[in-house]
């Protein structure tokens, strides 16, 4: 039996509690689950399938296959993708967690994570037998080689977008190494300050999708995570590979979570919307925190605030949740997240206004 660490959330059991019992009710910003309705458009879609009975494609439907490629390109400037190259994923937290095992990666092997990185990358190593290391940073890798480097831009739990710079160095490094590059993108879609670039962008690596792979979700952007709706694209050959070991796996997504996701992808507004959301819903929340005494670091992007008041991480979530607010500690994502909280954008807007108020107390 594989030993795994327990599983962060439920450590806070106790600040639960506590905020529970707050008269006016939990806010609750530890997760970043989705809170908004599935568009009525994307509904449809899933029933309109419910019908057929036989297995679903592996590979999906080339249906869905060109809409991914055609919302990278449209959304992020990603060219030079063929729709052979998507592979459908059971969201992409499923991937995370299986990627380095499904690439045969195992005992001997290092894959380098995030310094702060959301816990199922560490499980996923761990799940392959294989090392991990900590590391943000190539040259502290020195002369390793390690079989797979993560990449998470935007980032979970810090919101840090990785410059194209910084991009290119990786890509150019892992090249000269014969080192796939995985890159966790499914926050990219929600940019505030400056715009995310994918690892699939022509300019950070030059035409060439060789040796890279993203992952993409629509739990975020399109309010789907119940329908386990995510894709990896990239290298066509490191694709193919996957979706071999996938058909004996019986990794599959339902076929009406495939006609969905197709729907999803076909168009914009749905993203607009959600975008505009997570907007107001973030200046809400900015302003309370840097009211009271909080500084926001990184947080360029994506669904989380990553604040700090300078004291241990544990003390912020008990004063929080002493006002009904659950956040989580920076622990949860890396010894380096010691000192902050990760507060989630995904409540409603009634519970962000009620957690304002509250702070403004």
């Amino acid at each position: 039996m594989i030993a795994l660490p327990d599983f962060p959330w439920d450590s806070l059991a106790g600040a639960k509690a506590t905020a529970n019992a707050h008269p006016g009710g939990v806010v609750d910003l530890s997760v970043g689950t989705p809170v908004d309705p599935v568009a009525p458009a994307i509904r449809d879609a899933l029933a309109s399938v419910s019908e057929i009975p036989g297995y679903p494609q592996t590979h999906g439907t080339p249906a869905l296959r060109a809409a991914a490629v055609e919302a990278l390109r449209r959304r992020h400037g990603v060219t030079g993708l063929e729709p052979d190259a998507v592979l459908p994923t059971i969201g992409s937290k499923e991937l995370v967690a299986w990627l380095p095992k499904l690439l045969g990666i195992g005992p001997g092997d290092t894959v380098v994570i995030p310094e702060l990185a959301y816990p199922t990358y560490e499980v996923g190593v761990l799940l392959a037998g294989a090392s991990v290391l900590r590391s943000d940073s190539l040259f502290a890798l020195g002369p390793q080689r390690p079989a797979m480097i993560w990449l998470n831009s935007p980032s979970n739990p810090t919101g840090r977008v990785l410059g194209p710079d910084h991009l290119r160095k990786v890509v150019e490094w892992a090249r000269e190494r014969d080192v796939l590059v995985a890159s966790d993108e499914c926050y990219l879609t929600l940019g505030w300050e400056g715009e995310p670039l994918s690892i699939l962008h022509p300019s950070v690596n030059d035409g060439s999708v060789t040796g890279l792979l993203a992952l993409h979700s629509l739990s975020k952007s399109a309010n789907l995570a119940s329908y386990r709706a995510g894709f990896v694209t990239g290298d066509p050959a490191v694709v193919a590979r996957l979706l071999e070991v996938r058909k004996h796996a019986g990794m599959i997504m339902p076929r009406p979570v495939q006609e969905a996701m197709t729907v999803a992808l076909a168009g914009d507004d749905v993203l607009g919307t959600q975008r505009e959301r997570y907007l107001r819903r973030r200046t809400v929340l900015q302003k309370a925190l840097q009211g009271n005494g909080f500084h926001i670091d990184h947080s360029e992007a994506g669904l989380y605030l990553w604040a700090t008041r300078g004291e241990d991480a544990w003390q912020t979530v008990d004063w929080l949740a002493e006002r009904g607010i659950l956040v989580a500690p920076g622990t949860f994502y890396g010894p380096k997240g010691g000192k902050h909280v990760r507060v989630a954008l995904t409540a409603t807007d009634e519970r962000v206004e009620a957690a304002a108020e509250r702070l403004a107390r």
